[in-house]
């Protein structure tokens, strides 16, 4: 049985598909996983990945995805899946995302399997029925491949969820592992969202038993501020599934009370917030 605490990859016992519960997205998520090693270009400090390394995905191949994807997206709406494999409040198949374990577009064949999903949603009469989502950190946007796949989800009345945990480049490295300007990060949403409709998803955790600094999260508004002509709103989230990674003891949830405020504060701003505790 399928809960929102048990993201496994290997649910449904194929290579590329699996089934989540997302409660972001309010019921059963059909999960397209292209990094099937292991490997993305971040290290966050809250991954659920086991094993997980830096690098790029092995070669994808593309007929097995179409396959696997046929043939669950069957299961789901002529079968009995949905019946069988999740409790029912979440027996609503809601959307086939791009996430699985690392960044999704790293993969050079990102583009067409945008393509596969589209095919697949209109076979099974799924177009403006759930929704095709990529959930990405927005690193690459600077790639043609990765516009271009961007700009199918766009065609198919799809959307972005971009990650952005931290305003400053030392906040990113903390929290993420990665060095980025947020001037880059500013510019990569704006050019995601010039393709397709895009909101932020940040995770806001505490560290050693310390949430955020003010100066961090005072960076951290600056930078959504500054987008928030561009974007649909924020999904903001707490720590809902344990860390897999070596600092995994120092991480801990936020109350939902310390998220509530947080969301207040941003919404000030006149950005749309969703929480998900």
């Amino acid at each position: 049985m399928l809960s929102i605490r048990n993201h496994s990859r290997d649910s449904a016992g194929m290579t590329y598909v699996y089934p989540v519960i997302s409660r972001r997205a309010g019921g059963v998520s059909v999960g397209i996983n292209l990094n099937v090693n292991n490997a993305c270009n971040w290290a966050c400090r809250y991954c659920q990945v086991p094993n997980l390394k830096r690098g790029k995905p092995p070669a994808i191949d593309l007929a097995l995805l179409e396959a696997e994807l046929a043939g669950f997206l069957n299961s789901v709406v002529s079968g009995d899946f949905l019946q069988t494999h999740t409790p029912p409040e979440a027996r609503k198949l809601v959307d086939i995302a791009f996430s699985g374990n690392g960044e999704p577009t790293s993969a050079p064949e990102f583009s067409d399997a945008v393509d596969i999903a589209g095919k697949a949603m209109r076979a099974f009469h799924l177009t403006g029925e759930v929704k095709l989502r990529l959930i990405t950190n927005g690193s690459l946007m600077h790639r043609a491949y990765v516009r271009q796949g961007i700009a199918k989800i766009g065609r198919l009345n799809g959307e972005v969820w971009f990650k952005v945990d931290r305003g400053s480049r030392a906040g990113t490295e903390f929290v993420n592992g990665i060095s980025l300007e947020p001037e880059k990060v500013r510019k990569s949403i704006r050019t995601c969202a010039g393709l397709t409709p895009t909101w932020l998803q940040s995770c806001f955790l505490a560290i050693d038993g310390k949430a955020m600094d003010e100066a961090e999260f005072a960076a951290y508004l600056d930078l959504v501020s500054s987008v928030r002509d561009a974007i649909k709103g924020i999904h903001l989230y707490g720590l809902a599934r344990p860390s897999l990674q070596p600092e995994a003891d120092r991480l801990s949830a936020l109350s939902a009370e310390s998220l509530s405020d947080y969301a207040k504060r941003i919404s000030v701003l006149g950005i749309n917030v969703v929480i998900s505790p």
